[in-house]
């Protein structure tokens, strides 16, 4: 079981350093926020991978409120974006 938890770890590092190689190329300022907001996704997974590895299931409260944080931050982003703000 531990090796398969390590092989997760892994890809969510490979996943979160793609993530942050798009976020500081990306051509447009929508690139960046699309790469933002997958990031997020990804810190969300991971906390709720750690809850189940460390058993402290506090940390699904946290993923949930950072996930819910996310949303809204990107939503805020697009509509500043759109110049609707």
């Amino acid at each position: 079981m531990n090796m398969i938890l390590y092989v997760a770890f892994g890809f969510i590092g490979l996943a979160l350093l793609f993530g942050i190689i798009r976020f500081i190329k990306g051509p447009t300022v929508a690139d960046r926020v699309v790469a933002l907001d997958t990031m997020s996704v990804i810190i969300t997974a991971t906390l709720a991978l750690m809850a189940y590895v460390f058993q402290r299931y506090i940390y699904v409260d946290v993923s949930l409120i950072y996930a819910v944080l996310g949303f809204i931050g990107v939503i805020v982003l697009a509509r500043y974006l759109e110049k609707a703000l």
